[in-house]
């Protein structure tokens, strides 16, 4: 697992770089804006790009989009300090991977690169279940949206809920009394009901989208 941190903080960025080497990740490299980010990523094919999103010349939002639009394998994670609702969503929009705050403690954050690894999105603790809630907000009831869409079954809609909520495959089989196999196989329906690609793309689909067409 190759890492391209991009933070302007430098005393931050030093001591994530620090933490990541001595857990056994090798950093690729660093930069300290999207401008950067974009050049490092050309020149390191990094396999994950952690991502500040406020900086300087070029914000993480916007390098984010435009290094997913080059190489839409590179798994990009949000990395800051708070997270405002437009933020979180126009990340998920751009293709990030996941979005995780700086007060993370260390086992967090490398269970959190962990799942990540495995294909799965990540988010700080409340970050998923807040957008879900938030979309769930949006215009038109919930009886409404599913009018619009291939209904999901009321198991798929637990094992979607459970998701939003930031919990691994593992922990939803747990919670729901099912193997994690199974939950797989819901997870694989929804996508295939809702035509995303993944959980990400499920969780913002609920956003308020009544045309049945992808958001991301």
């Amino acid at each position: 697992m190759n890492i391209l941190l991009v933070d302007d903080h430098k005393l931050f960025a030093s001591g994530v770089k620090n933490l990541l080497e001595a857990g056994g990740i090798r950093v690729a490299g660093m930069a300290r804006n999207g401008h950067e980010a974009l050049e490092a990523a050309r020149r390191l094919k990094p396999d994950i790009i952690l991502m500040d999103i406020n900086m300087p010349g070029c914000d993480g939002l916007t390098a984010t989009r435009q290094i997913k639009a080059e190489f839409p394998k590179i798994k990009i994670v949000m990395l800051t300090v708070s997270a405002d609702d437009e933020s979180l969503f126009e990340a998920m929009r751009n293709g990030a991977s996941g979005f995780l705050l700086k007060n993370l403690d260390a086992d967090e954050f490398f269970a959190c690169l962990e799942q990540l690894a495995l294909g799965e999105t990540v988010y700080s603790p409340g970050l998923a279940e807040r957008m879900l809630k938030e979309f769930m907000r949006g215009s038109g009831t919930a009886e409404t949206h599913k009018q619009a869409i291939n209904p999901l079954t009321p198991r798929q809609e637990e094992v979607l809920a459970c998701v939003a909520r930031g919990l691994t495959y593992k922990q939803v089989a747990a919670q729901l009394a099912i193997s994690e196999t199974t939950v797989k196989f819901h997870m694989n329906e929804i996508l295939e009901r809702l035509q995303l690609d993944n959980r990400a793309q499920a969780i913002a689909y609920i956003s308020g989208d009544r045309t049945g067409k992808r958001l991301l």
